[in-house]
């Protein structure tokens, strides 16, 4: 709105110094037409005098010439060249002022000057004929009668004056000169009144619309130059007073949009500032308890490790000292060597599975194992699983009581090796904390809910785990009271392996204990397809 107002005001000034430009050049042109013609006049009015003075110089040769006194025939030639010249002169002048003088008020001034201008031409054909024929006067010859004659041959011509004639022109064009001058210095005048006026309007003008420029420029320009302060000490709730529908108006809704939408992104920050810290103090916590976990973790290898060494040296030795023993001794029954042999095979079963432990524990961890899953009958690894326990329970005297499969094929998302070590797993550690001549119950079940689940339990009725160490049973390299002491050669991982793989298939161990009823053992595995069975 403002800057319309604005450019309104400029346009007219600047309309108005063009009109005043052009009313400039009009009276400049008018007063130059004036200022020509007078130039025109004037030149006709010294063509007539300059006529006029020839002539008398004419006159004064002729009478020099009958008075035999020395006139040159070249002098003659020479004036009334001159008067031909002065009277061409003329008539173009005379054309000129005609085309020049547009006003009907003098067009009786240009008749006049062009009849004596005719007249003038016509007396000068008559001059030069008498002057060709001036001779000296003879003796006795009258001289009046002869001055009379020159006289009339120069004034008079057509029964007009010539005198008279030129006396009249030069006094007409003195008149005309006078009359110009006149009226380009009117014109002249009128354009200096018309400049002064204005260029006082003009500079009217320039100080209204400064006025009004600064009266509409300074309030909203303090406005803004405060809002500005304001938003530079950071006071994004300050807000610039939108008055009107101009172009400060629009600048103080954008800055104060602005405002708003800094404001919104402060408190965004703030908050986002604030869940940051609350995240950097929750991740340094947890990174404290992983790193308070690590330290665990590393102390507990540490120990598994001396553990394992200390297990890997003892059937070591023993193996060599029966061999050693065996050596060094003469030739013994048969009987007495296979005995040997029998408890050199034993330590290195115990010495196998010491090793498999220590290189499960070396794979960089168990968690993260990489699995080939694909989709298979919990069966097949069960069925694979079931043999391997067969024999350990043989050696060991237990039984194994499995009961029938669900009719309902079991498919599962798995890695049939890893599985089927899993299986293997639980199973070699039912029969190897059961009691001699004990029994190992194994069952599947389909446990439906909003996700099926297929359920392996093993139960054994040996070594119960006391109460305050089942929390700690999927922990490596830990290990009961009552495990150590019915079995001193395990290492204390085969549960958390267990555990690792189980999570790894997308399932869970659970395991319950009582002295009295002995220990169950429960995978939990996602099946892949819903089989509506037996409930667990």
């Amino acid at each position: 709105m403002l800057r319309k107002r604005l450019t309104l005001a400029l346009a007219l000034l600047a309309l108005a110094a063009v009109l005043e430009g052009l009313m400039a050049l009009w009276a400049l042109n008018i007063a130059a037409q004036h200022m020509e013609r007078g130039r025109v006049v004037n030149d006709i009015q010294l063509g007539f005098v300059e006529l006029s003075v020839t002539k008398q110089r004419l006159r004064t040769w002729v009478s020099q010439r009958q008075l035999d006194a020395g006139a040159e025939p070249s002098e003659r030639e020479r004036l009334l060249q001159s008067m031909r010249d002065t009277l061409s002169r003329l008539e173009v002048l005379a054309e000129r002022a005609a085309a020049l003088d547009t006003d009907a008020d003098t067009r009786n001034e240009h008749v006049q000057r062009l009849d004596a201008l005719a007249v003038l031409t016509r007396s000068m054909r008559t001059l030069e004929q008498g002057v060709d024929q001036v001779q000296p006067l003879p003796p006795g010859a009258d001289a009046r009668i002869t001055w009379q004659a020159l006289n009339e041959r120069f004034d008079v011509s057509d029964g007009r004056d010539l005198r008279d004639l030129l006396v009249q022109g030069a006094a007409r064009e003195a008149a005309a000169v006078l009359r110009e001058r006149a009226a380009a210095d009117r014109t002249l005048g009128w354009v200096r009144t018309l400049w002064t006026a204005a260029a006082a309007t003009l500079a009217l003008g320039a100080l209204l619309l400064a006025a009004y420029i600064t009266r509409a420029l300074r309030q909203p320009l303090e406005r803004l130059s405060t809002g500005a302060q304001a938003l530079q000490r950071g006071e994004l709730d300050h807000r610039i007073p939108e008055q009107g529908r101009d172009e400060f108006s629009a600048v103080a809704r954008s800055v104060n949009a602005m405002a708003a939408e800094l404001a919104q992104h402060r408190a965004a920050e703030r908050v986002t500032r604030e869940r940051l810290e609350e995240q950097v103090q929750a991740r340094t916590a947890e990174l404290q308890v992983a790193l308070q976990t690590l330290r665990d973790l590393d102390a507990r290898r540490r120990q598994l490790f001396a553990d394992i060494s200390h297990e890997l040296r003892t059937p070591t030795t023993a193996i060599r000292g029966e061999a050693e023993i065996t050596l060094r001794g003469q030739n013994r029954p048969a009987a007495e060597y296979q005995a040997a042999l029998r408890r050199i095979v034993e330590t290195s079963g115990q010495l196998a599975l010491v090793i498999d432990d220590l290189l499960t524990m070396a794979r960089s961890d168990i968690d993260t194992l990489a699995l080939q899953r694909q989709t298979l009958e919990f069966a097949e690894p069960l069925a694979l699983a079931m043999a391997q326990a067969h024999a350990l329970a043989r050696e060991r005297r237990v039984r194994i009581d499995a009961a029938p499969l669900p009719e309902t094929p079991l498919r599962v998302l798995a890695d049939p090796q890893r599985l089927r070590q899993l299986l293997a797993l639980l199973l070699d550690n039912a029969i190897r904390y059961s009691v001699p001549d004990g029994v190992v119950r194994v069952q599947v079940l389909v446990a439906n809910g909003a996700e099926p689940h297929c359920v392996f339990r093993v139960h054994n009725a040996g070594v119960a785990i006391a109460p305050d160490e089942l929390p700690r049973v999927f922990e490596r390299n830990f290990r009961g009271e009552q495990a150590r002491h019915h079995r001193a050669d395990g290492s204390g991982l085969g549960l958390a392996i267990g555990q690792a793989l189980a999570r790894a298939h997308g399932g869970e161990i659970s395991l319950s204990s009582h002295a009295e009823e002995g220990t169950t053992v429960t995978l939990r595995l996602p099946l892949r397809e819903a089989a509506r069975l037996e409930v667990a």
